[in-house]
């Protein structure tokens, strides 16, 4: 990786992306602390630390890079682009002539870009308004009024659609993907609070109030980085595993020539859906705990507060439908990304079959057939990514009586998902780049 990065730098037109790929990213960084007017930073802070451990809020934090808790220009990150993007590409399955768009090449593509654009804005305006709700509510804002309101939703919402430029900026002038890109930075810049997380479990674990000695304080830090190579290590394992089912092309001969006879293979990736099934399996489960953050809490003992302690991410339940809802999520995700039928007519039509098999239906049952049990370990894979730190944060959640609730820590495994996914991406796009331009030292 390391020496892809060092040949793609060598190269004049790669390191002027590269370097356009840093700007946008820390002018990015720098809207992140960008304050906005009649907003107390210190009230909002304090609130958001008090009141959204486990839920959607907490997410929401890591995902901007803290942005969100300090209620700065960029607070509302990329949450509204993603939205809508996923959004639209739903309603392309759902929407004949958005369908159509999607099929009608560059065009197309420049519509349904157009689209999701407008869509943005306008998640980003309701978003805006639901966030100005939660600061009146917090009293985070000073002197409310109505022309307060329209300054401090219009520079939220104003934020989200310029994160939306910066991304498509970096999609035509830089490397990788804009929003990705946008992701990584955050979570890396989240990154400090959730080794805090991570000491502070370890810390309750062993019993003790904090960590009086050096020694042990250096020894503990060691574990958690030898933990996270060792946890980035199974991802890109698991993340770069695909099973590769024989296909063989019939020879054919058009004029002198002789075309096919060769042997390849169709690639399916183990896990196809990325980080996408935990996404909505969180957003899911985290609405009710959400939800509740808007009214007064429920006293013990009542129906409200067992509902509310259900949906809470130190709680069993949540941790097992969280699982169940990952796996099903996987499903669905392939059920909508990738068509078997499609995929064994195109080989039928180039000539191509898979060994032993009869073109048509049975080579798509037999494709489908092999997604639904690479698709299985690959939905257990991203349970555990996701589960294994909520069940560290509910040991510690248990080991205080209650007192501490590490939110940060339950949401680790899916950040270094998303980060482990990023670099990946963004080095096989270096790599195209690199062969395109006949690079002799990416061989060498």
């Amino acid at each position: 990786m390391l020496k892809t990065f060092a040949n793609a730098w060598k190269l004049p037109d790669l390191r002027k992306k590269l370097l356009f790929t840093f700007m946008i990213i820390a002018l990015y960084r720098i809207g992140c602390v960008l304050p906005v007017p009649y907003i107390d930073p210190a009230a909002i802070e304090t609130w958001f630390s008090t009141q959204s451990s486990g839920t959607m809020l907490e997410y929401l934090n890591i995902l901007s890079g803290s942005a969100f808790s300090q209620a700065t220009l960029f607070a509302l990150s990329v949450s509204p682009y993603i939205t809508s993007s996923i959004v639209i590409q739903l309603l392309t399955i759902a929407i004949p002539a958005l369908e159509r768009l999607s099929k009608e090449g560059e065009e197309g593509k420049k519509k349904l870009t157009q689209i999701t654009r407008y869509a943005t804005v306008g998640i980003a305006l309701i978003t805006s308004y639901g966030y100005y709700v939660t600061l009146k509510a917090a009293k985070a804002i000073i002197d409310p009024g109505w022309f307060t309101a329209i300054v401090i939703i219009s520079c939220h919402c104003a934020g989200a659609a310029l994160i939306m430029w910066l991304a498509e900026k970096i999609n035509e002038n830089g490397i990788g993907n804009g929003i990705s890109m946008i992701l990584f930075a955050n979570i890396i810049a989240s990154l400090p609070t959730m080794a805090t997380g991570f000491v502070s479990t370890l810390d309750l674990a062993s019993g003790n109030a904090t960590f009086k000695s050096v020694t042990q304080t250096i020894l503990i830090y060691a574990l958690f980085v030898v933990i996270a190579i060792l946890i980035v290590a199974f991802v890109i394992f698991m993340t770069e595993s695909e099973r590769k089912i024989p296909v063989q092309y019939a020879k054919r001969v058009v004029g002198r020539k002789m075309y096919g006879g060769q042997s390849t293979n169709l690639p399916i990736k183990l896990n196809m859906s990325g980080v996408m099934p935990i996404i909505f399996a969180s957003s899911i489960l985290m609405l009710p705990a959400t939800i509740g953050m808007f009214f007064p809490d429920p006293e013990e003992g009542t129906f409200w507060y067992g509902f509310m302690n259900l949906f809470s991410t130190t709680n069993a339940f949540y941790i097992i439908v969280e699982l169940l809802l990952i796996i099903g999520f996987s499903y669905f995700w392939l059920a909508i990304s990738f068509n078997p039928v499609e995929v064994a007519n195109n080989l039928k039509k180039n000539g191509g079959f898979i060994p032993g098999l009869r073109p048509g239906k049975p080579t798509s049952d037999f494709i489908s057939a092999s997604l639904k049990k690479i698709t299985l370990i690959g939905a257990f894979f991203l349970g555990a990514i996701a589960v294994l730190p909520m069940a560290v944060n509910a040991i510690a959640f248990a080991i205080s009586a209650g007192g501490v609730n590490l939110g940060s820590v339950s949401f680790g495994g899916t950040s270094m998902l998303i980060v482990v996914g990023v670099v990946l991406e963004t080095v096989r796009d270096l790599e195209s780049q690199i062969t395109m331009r006949h690079y002799k030292g990416f061989l060498g």
